[in-house]
C-alpha cells in the first residue's frame, strides 16, 4: 500500500503529524504575506527529531520525536515516484535531487533524499510562491539589474552560501527579461525550481537527468537552438565552465551560480576549475566574457522574515585587467572605489541595511566578509 502525504505517522508530543503537517510550517499568515518565510528548509533525518533551518539557524521541532527508519520512510517516500524510490534502494544506493510541487497549497520545494551512516535522510528547501519582481528583491542599485537584463551577452554569475537565494535572483532577472525582450531563453536546471510562462520571450526549461545527462551536453545542445540567454543552473565541472565562458564571448547572455563566499572567490574558483596548464587562458577569457558578479546573502529581519544583502562586482576595464594579471586580492579595492560604476561592497549595503533598522548590529557583523574591519 503506498504512503500517503496525510498519513498522520510521526509523533510530535501529543500528536501525530503528517508529511503535510511537518509542510505547513511553511505557509505565511496573511499579516507576513509580504515577507520571505522565515523558514528555509526542513531536514529529516533517521535517529533524530524533525529539524527546520529558521532565519539561518537549524532548530529542532518543539516535541518531535526521533525519527525511526519506519517514520522516515513514510514521512519522505510521498514527495518520490517509483523510479526515484527504486534509486534511493540501489546498490550502491543514489541520491534523488528533485522538485516537488504542494498543489492545494501552490508551493514548490527543492527535494534531496539521501542515505548517511543512519539510514534515510531528507531535505526539503520551499521556494517563494511566485517568482518576486525583481524590484522588490532588494538589491543594492536598480541600475544594476536594468543593465543586467538588458545584456546582449556576457557571463553574470550569482554567488553565495547554500540557501542565500541565488536561484530566486536569476529567476527575478529572467522573470524581467522574459517580460520585456523579444529573446530565446534556455535553462539548464537541477532541478527546475520556477516555471516559466512564456510572455515576449519564448522559454524552454530543461532538467537534468530528466531532459539531458549532464550540463555540459544540455549546453552544448543549447548552443545550437537558437538562444539569446542560457541559464546553467551550476558551474560544476572544468567543461561546463569552458562552454559557458564560450558562449558568453559568442553572442549570448549566460547566468550562472556558484557556491563561494564573496565575488572574488567566484573569479578565483571559475580559474581553479580549469587544469593548471589552462589558467593563464581561462583567466583571459573570463576577463573579456564576464560582466558580472553577483554575491548574495540572506539575514534574518528585525521584524521578522528575512532579507537581501548583496555585493556587486561589475567588469570594469581595472577589473578585467586585474583578472588577467591573476590579481584577485586587488579586486576588493576596486569594488569599494566603484560606486559609480555600479559596484558595492557587501560591507556598504550592511551598513544601509543596519541604518534602516532593517537588521541588527550582530547580524551585520555576523555577515560581513570582512568582520574585523566591520564597523
Amino acid at each position: 500500500m503506498p504512503h500517503l502525504f496525510t498519513d498522520p505517522v510521526y509523533p510530535v508530543g501529543d500528536e501525530l503529524f503528517s508529511a503535510q503537517d511537518l509542510l505547513a510550517k511553511f505557509i505565511l499568515p496573511p499579516e507576513q504575506a509580504g515577507l520571505v518565510s522565515p523558514y528555509s528548509d526542513l531536514h529529516l533525518k533517521v535517529g533524530r527529531p524533525a529539524h527546520y533551518r529558521r532565519e539561518g539557524d537549524i532548530i529542532a521541532l518543539p516535541g518531535a520525536s526521533v525519527l525511526t527508519p519506519w517514520i522516515a520512510e513514510r514521512l519522505i517516500l510521498p514527495f518520490l515516484n517509483d523510479r526515484q524510490i527504486e534509486r534511493l534502494r540501489g546498490v550502491p544506493p543514489g541520491d534523488v535531487d528533485t522538485s516537488w510541487y504542494w498543489t492545494a497549497k501552490k508551493i514548490n520545494f527543492r527535494l534531496n533524499v539521501f542515505n548517511d551512516l543512519d539510514g534515510l535522510a531528507a531535505v526539503l528547501r520551499v521556494l517563494p510562491v511566485t517568482i518576486p519582481d525583481i524590484r522588490d528583491l532588494g538589491m543594492p542599485s536598480d541600475l544594476v539589474w536594468q543593465e543586467i537584463c538588458m545584456l546582449m551577452q556576457g557571463l553574470i554569475l550569482v554567488t553565495g552560501p547554500t540557501g542565500s537565494g541565488k536561484s530566486t535572483t536569476i529567476a527575478a532577472l529572467l522573470n524581467h527579461i522574459n517580460q520585456t525582450r523579444q529573446v530565446r531563453v534556455i535553462t539548464l536546471e537541477d532541478p527546475i525550481e520556477y516555471i516559466f510562462e512564456s510572455d515576449r520571450a519564448l522559454f524552454s526549461q530543461r532538467e537534468l537527468g530528466r531532459h539531458m545527462g549532464s550540463f555540459a551536453e544540455g549546453l552544448r545542445s543549447a548552443l545550437r537552438e537558437d538562444p539569446d540567454v542560457i541559464y546553467v543552473g551550476e558551474l560544476r565541472d572544468p567543461e561546463t565552465v569552458a562552454l559557458a565562458l564560450t558562449a558568453a564571448e559568442t553572442g549570448h547572455l549566460v547566468l550562472s551560480t556558484l557556491h563561494t563566499r564573496d565575488t572574488r572567490s567566484a573569479i578565483t574558483r571559475v580559474i581553479d576549475a580549469m587544469p593548471s596548464e589552462r589558467a593563464a587562458e581561462t583567466a583571459t577569457q573570463l576577463s573579456l566574457s564576464l560582466a558580472y558578479v553577483l554575491g548574495q546573502k540572506l539575514l534574518a529581519r528585525t521584524d521578522g522574515g528575512r532579507v537581501l544583502a548583496m555585493e556587486i562586482l561589475k567588469n570594469s576595464p581595472s577589473v578585467a585587467n586585474l583578472i588577467r594579471q591573476n590579481s584577485i586580492h586587488q579586486l576588493q579595492s576596486v569594488i569599494e572605489t566603484g560606486k559609480k560604476e555600479g559596484m558595492s561592497t557587501m560591507e556598504s549595503h550592511l551598513r544601509t541595511l543596519l541604518h534602516a533598522g532593517t537588521i541588527s548590529a550582530d547580524e551585520a557583523i555576523q555577515n560581513s566578509n570582512s568582520p574585523g574591519n566591520f564597523r
